[in-house]
């Protein structure tokens, strides 16, 4: 049976993030990750008895962290477009390493049939999350449009975390959840090409 030490499961996690964003998951052992956390050899292994498990758990702690990170922010009254602003900023700046790794994390599950099923199911859980916090904040999102705002948001996501650091601001940010929640009308793109290309370095084109 495993050990149940949750302080020190906790604290492999960590490290397995940090790692999974300063290293690329091919720098991601239960070796490394004992290093990084700075506990004894053998410690990770008992804990995760194969690298799929050490993986999997690294994803796991991610969406724990971004899910407790959220409860947080819908307990201020918010509009949809400030949370997912405030939200996005936060993971792209503050955040970003953590993010990084989520990342690299969905890359190798392309080839490990075990993770792509586990974040699958964490995707599950991310909708009836998602759901929740729509309730609580009194939000009138239809439920079957709530898989395809997720993906909006992993998509910039993934634009906002791969940007050079430094080049991401809140007016940047906010101009690109205004066009996710309102869509790309006339009156939301106007005005919003130059900071969108500042972002992509393509400024001056």
């Amino acid at each position: 049976m495993p050990p149940t030490n949750p302080a020190r499961r906790q604290a492999l996690t960590d490290a397995a993030i940090e790692l999974l964003a300063s290293s690329g998951a091919h720098g991601l052992t239960h070796r490394a990750v004992e290093k990084a956390a700075g506990l004894p050899p053998g410690t990770a292994s008992n804990y995760f008895r194969s690298r799929e498990a050490l993986l999997v758990a690294a994803a796991e702690r991610i969406v724990e962290l971004h899910h407790a990170d959220t409860d947080r922010a819908v307990e201020r009254p918010a509009t949809l477009v400030d949370l997912l602003t405030e939200s996005l900023l936060t993971a792209a700046t503050t955040l970003r390493d953590r993010y990084l790794a989520i990342f690299e994390l969905q890359l190798e599950a392309a080839r490990r049939p075990v993770l792509a099923s586990a974040l699958a199911s964490l995707q599950d859980t991310a909708v009836l999350v998602t759901a929740g916090h729509h309730d609580q904040l009194g939000l009138t999102i239809p439920r079957e449009k709530i898989p395809a705002l997720i993906a909006l948001y992993g998509g910039t996501l993934f634009t906002l975390v791969s940007a050079p650091p430094g080049s991401v601001s809140r007016d940047v940010v906010q101009n690109v959840v205004q066009v996710i929640v309102f869509g790309c009308a006339e009156d939301v793109q106007a005005g919003k090409g130059q900071s969108m290309a500042k972002l992509f370095g393509r400024d001056g084109e």
